[in-house]
């Protein structure tokens, strides 16, 4: 499935965009969680590439044939979404998170609590406050956040908030 607006397509991952995919959720990461200790995002790191991106439901951001964004759907809830920086407030998060809506209906999150960016997206967009809960591997603390209408499953799943 690939849906297409202005200069972006959305189309499903496929193996070969994995070099790409890691280097966009790269440079995302670095701005949006400075806070977090190197050997905790090497962790994540090979856990995204081996696990999570492959395994997930993975939708990624092309302009021109170049992925600058990706989202990794578990059921109704946001793992992953990563835009490259320099397409920050160009509409591209928001694109994936319409597609994601569009496929799944009301979505969920979950977003480290001193991650700014990621936290004031979800806010934009309506996604509304659950709970704070800690996120002992990173000993950090996760915020919940959810659409209206989200099931309220417990258990969460990311690639690092």
């Amino acid at each position: 499935m690939t849906k297409q607006h202005t200069n972006y397509v959305i189309r499903a991952y496929q193996a070969a965009d994995i070099e790409p995919v890691m280097t966009v959720w790269r440079a995302a990461n670095d701005l949006a969680h400075p806070f977090l200790e190197a050997d905790f995002v090497a962790q994540v790191e090979e856990a995204i590439r081996q696990v999570y991106v492959p395994q997930a439901e993975t939708y990624v951001l092309d302009e021109a044939g170049r992925v600058i964004g990706f989202i990794a759907l578990l059921g109704n809830e946001i793992g992953g979404l990563f835009v490259d920086p320099k397409h920050h407030g160009q509409g591209c998060g928001r694109f994936l998170v319409d597609h994601a809506f569009a496929l799944k209906g009301p979505l969920k999150v979950e977003v480290f609590r001193d991650n700014r960016i990621g936290r004031s997206f979800y806010e934009r967009y309506g996604f509304e406050f659950v709970e704070d809960e800690d996120h002992l591997p990173s000993g950090q603390v996760n915020r919940k956040m959810a659409m209206p209408g989200a099931t309220p499953e417990r258990g969460g799943h990311d690639l690092t908030s």
